[in-house]
């Protein structure tokens, strides 16, 4: 057996590249014939045979990716440097007995990985359900019958029947089509549908792909015959979905800072404790008393409760994003939202509604009507009578289908024709009426060559026919023109001017035209009798730019993100689109597929040259779409993708950040994606990216918080201890002060809403750590107040007299209050405590609150307050904590207000 997993693609396509007897619809009348099970033009296979070949190709589907069980993705939460720190303080203090501060760090530890694990296998679970409930279906001919089979069942061979509507389910050859169009925007991202036709060695032979339809694209118009010769991997979605079977090449930006944070932790707080057990090892301390004290550090010094606030903070962050319509399926993907400085989108389903728009009518007399609504405003037509008869033309010769669904007209069938059927249904020219009015007799199907379709209708003894096409192919039919006054003479340059000027602005331009005829006695009606007609208008149309797309745009520039498009349709098109957009660029800033591949050609180098300063991408392929993204990477952006299509699901998945529209997009993209948009709204990526900023700085705000408080105690001793002051705190009242003022506090600080100027700020530099110069400064600063406060207040009392226990039990108490101060500076990096909002956090003043009740409560109560050794406390001593306490507040204010000063030069 053979393992090349093209084998069967190749030796199919050979034997269909000669057809047995080609079958091609009539130029004339597309006779419709009611549908009989059992299948003339060829038997298929048989079912013995088809059994045998599904054994030997397998199903015809792409090998799903596993969803992890919940076991393994518990223990993927606890992959990170901070965690392993965490790990080996649990242990020895285990094996120091201290199992209380052990049992706690276990605590934690737990915490955080059962709530990233449950987010992540949710997900994962949701997305396992949503592939279960769909099982695609294929019509074939097998036994001489036609049959209806699990389209996984398919194999090469196989004779399908496709029809408008339908999902192509495996990769075919054709061997007989009619008037046959397909949507392949999924694989191409052009918006356009594609003729397709088989081949005929009798005229100017297809193109081999006009003569193949592709696995997961729709057919809009027509109905075909073709046979299987790719199926699951060896199909060209399947060589798309190779792509995506590699770990992804790209890490969330959290992580990264993340990592890079958590080593420098380890470090510091190694460093730290060495130099102090060497400082205690010269001045004569106990190995014993020593150790303990380094342990005590250690866990104090160590953010333990940073996974666990990281987790809360990215959790809240994923319930907001989701009353945004924004749904995260991969916690980091909050703040990956955020952190992003570049956006790499789809035009066609993102940026566009993938739908055409009859956008404008023009009547021949020259007068236009804006259909711009949904539905579009009849105000101030120029003439009912002209717009009816223009409405007939549009509906009659029309294939598509409008359906109501839950209160909404959904349109099947070729695009063209559902927009003219939307346009007729809401300007009142659309009903059935008007085929009961005018039965059809014969048609001719629309074709590239022809350039137009057209249908005949029996009414009142006459031929009436309609024609709908190509302005120039239907003036050269046309004798008359229909204006306010009637019929009249036909001014060709005037019309063909007016087509001319639709064109320009971008529009797809459609005439139409009517006619009377005699009767044949044959009931034969083709191109023949199609002269002497009387034209009536054009109609323009588009696939329209979705209304919210302009101030989304214009909010990214805003946030300092920068926005280009990534799509397969020509560049005209794109560039419109863009434009339209309000993205901002040159013409030398669009580029074309060809110029990617020249680029890929000459090297990395080559290709990061022209991906820094390109903004549009048009004509580009999948694979290209990948190469762009990881340009992107390399030239230092956090990018984002958007897409909708199988031909972005590679680029999502290799992305910092992939989002994926939900209504419309394929469930491939959905799959390799981190966000989805329920809405397709790109502006509900501008509410992810602020919430992402706000989780972010909530990150942020709990880091300040945590090492600062622990610095401070690490500078504490190294202050003490080498200047032969005591113990300043005991190992027990180091562990208290962590569990008290580090228990709620930090989670409650991750459910802070920001400070309100997110999307006004630019993004942070990727190169740039979660601990910079910023966060830096604000930790030397409470270092100096807390650490140095502290020292001056424990040298002061030993100096008054104040026995150790007496001088250790006051400096607790301040720290406690300087801890819980540090809370309240850590609610806004730039913000001034005492701005609007105080009370905005409820949990987090509680947890204030609680925590130095909690102490209180311990310095009276027997028992505990005997093994930290404190006790309660004068009045007058009260006083001057909270005043040396308070220091810490005025301090980071001056801070703040030094950071906000305005930069000059």
């Amino acid at each position: 057996m053979s393992n090349d997993p093209c084998a069967p693609r190749r030796r199919w396509a050979a034997r269909a590249a000669s057809p047995r007897s080609p079958t091609r619809a009539r130029a004339g009348v597309d006779a419709e014939r009611p549908a009989h099970h059992r299948a003339a033009g060829g038997a298929g296979l048989t079912t013995a045979e088809a059994r045998r070949r599904f054994a030997h190709y397998g199903p015809n589907a792409l090998p799903g990716v596993p969803t992890p069980s919940l076991m393994r993705v518990f223990l993927r939460q606890f992959r990170s440097p901070l965690i392993y720190i965490l790990l080996a303080a649990a242990l020895t203090a285990a094996a120091l007995g201290d199992l209380s501060d052990a049992g706690f760090i276990a605590v934690v530890l737990l915490a955080n990985g059962l709530i990233g694990s449950l987010q992540e296998h949710s997900a994962n679970q949701a997305s396992a359900a949503l592939r279960r409930l769909e099982e695609p279906r294929a019509v074939v001919i097998r036994d001489d019958l036609r049959q209806e089979i699990a389209a996984r069942d398919l194999v090469p061979g196989d004779v399908v029947l496709v029809e408008a509507g339908s999902r192509v389910p495996a990769d075919l050859s054709l061997t007989r089509a009619t008037d046959l169009q397909c949507d392949e925007s999924l694989l191409t991202g052009e918006s356009l549908p594609v003729r397709k036709r088989p081949p005929d060695l009798r005229a100017e032979p297809a193109r081999e792909d006009a003569a193949r339809l592709f696995a997961g694209t729709l057919v809009t118009r027509g109905r075909a015959r073709g046979t299987v010769i790719a199926t699951g991997v060896a199909t060209e979605l399947g060589a798309i979905a190779d792509q995506l079977r590699g770990k992804t090449v790209t890490q969330p930006p959290l992580v990264i800072r993340m990592e890079r944070f958590s080593g420098r932790i380890a470090l510091a707080v190694v460093g730290a404790v060495a130099l102090l057990a060497l400082a205690g090892a010269l001045r004569g301390m106990a190995p014993g008393q020593l150790f303990m004290m380094a342990v005590g550090l250690a866990v104090s010094a160590i953010p333990e409760g940073l996974p666990v606030a990281i987790s809360v903070t990215l959790a809240i962050g994923m319930r907001r994003m989701a009353r945004a319509h924004v749904i995260v399926r991969r916690m980091p993907a909050v703040e990956a939202l955020g952190s992003c400085t570049v956006i790499a989108t789809d035009k066609t389903g993102t940026l566009t509604r993938n739908e055409l728009v009859v956008t404008t009518l023009a009547l021949a007399d020259g007068a236009t009507l804006a259909c711009d609504g949904d539905p579009p405003s009849a105000a101030a037509q120029p003439d009912r009578a002209s717009i009816e008869a223009l409405l007939e033309a549009a509906v009659l010769p029309n294939e598509a289908r409008l359906v109501a669904v839950h209160g909404k007209w959904q349109g099947s069938g070729d695009g063209v024709d559902v927009a003219l059927l939307r346009l007729a249904r809401a300007l009142g020219g659309a009903d059935d009426s008007l085929s009961q009015a005018y039965p059809r007799v014969a048609r001719v199907p629309y074709e590239p060559e022809r350039a137009y379709a057209a249908s005949f209708h029996e009414r009142h003894g006459g031929i009436h026919v309609f024609v709908k096409g190509a302005a120039e192919t239907l003036l050269g039919m046309c004798s008359h023109s229909l204006g306010r006054q009637g019929v009249g003479a036909l001014d060709r340059d005037a019309l063909l001017r007016m087509k001319n000027e639709l064109a320009a602005q971008g529009l797809r331009v459609l005439a139409f035209a009517r006619g009377t005829i005699a009767r044949r006695s044959d009931g034969r009606y083709d191109d023949a009798s199609l002269s002497g007609l009387t034209f009536l208008g054009f109609a323009g149309m588009k696939d329209p730019l979705r209304v919210e797309v302009p101030a989304a745009i214009r909010q990214c520039y805003q946030a300092g993100i920068e926005v280009c498009v990534l799509t397969g349709d020509d560049p005209v098109t794109a560039t419109a689109i863009a434009r339209q957009a309000g993205m901002v660029f040159t013409p030398q800033q669009v580029v074309t597929g060809d110029l990617v591949r020249q680029a890929e050609a000459g090297g990395l180098d080559e290709l990061d040259r022209l991906v820094r300063v390109a903004r549009v991408y048009a004509r580009v392929k999948p694979a290209q779409k990948l190469a762009i993204v990881l340009a992107l990477g390399r030239l230092g952006h956090f990018v984002a993708v958007t897409g909708d299509g199988v031909n972005d699901a590679p680029a999502l998945k290799h992305a910092h950040v992939g989002v994926a529209m939900g209504g419309k997009g394929t469930e491939l993209a959905k799959e390799n994606a981190d966000i989805i948009l329920t809405d397709d709204n790109f502006a509900s990526i501008v509410r992810g990216i602020q919430e992402g900023r706000i989780a972010y700085g909530n990150i942020r705000k709990v880091v300040i918080m945590l090492v600062s408080t622990g610095a401070a105690e690490v500078a504490l001793f190294l202050l003490a201890i080498p200047l032969g002051l005591p113990m300043p705190l005991l190992p027990t009242q180091l562990l208290w002060l962590n569990l008290v003022t580090n228990g709620i506090q930090d989670v409650a600080l991750a459910a802070e809403r920001g400070d309100g100027d997110e999307l006004s700020r630019p993004p942070r530099k990727p190169a740039e750590p979660i601990f910079d110069r910023a966060l830096m400064r604000k930790v030397w600063c409470a270092v100096a107040v807390m650490g140095g406060g502290g020292f001056v207040t424990f040298h002061w009392l030993l100096a008054q007299g104040y026995t150790e226990q007496h001088a250790r039990n006051l400096l607790l108490l301040l720290f406690v209050l300087f801890e819980n101060f540090q809370v309240l500076n850590s609610r806004s990096e730039r913000g001034s405590l005492f701005r609007p909002g105080f009370w905005s956090n409820p949990l987090l003043l509680t947890g204030i609150a609680a925590a130095q009740g909690l102490h209180i409560a311990a310095m009276y109560m027997p028992g505990l307050s005997g093994i930290l050794q404190v006790g309660p406390v004068s009045w007058a001593e009260w006083m001057v904590l909270l005043a040396l306490a308070s220091v810490a507040v005025w301090a980071a204010e001056l801070e703040k207000w030094w950071a906000r000063r305005p930069r000059t030069g």
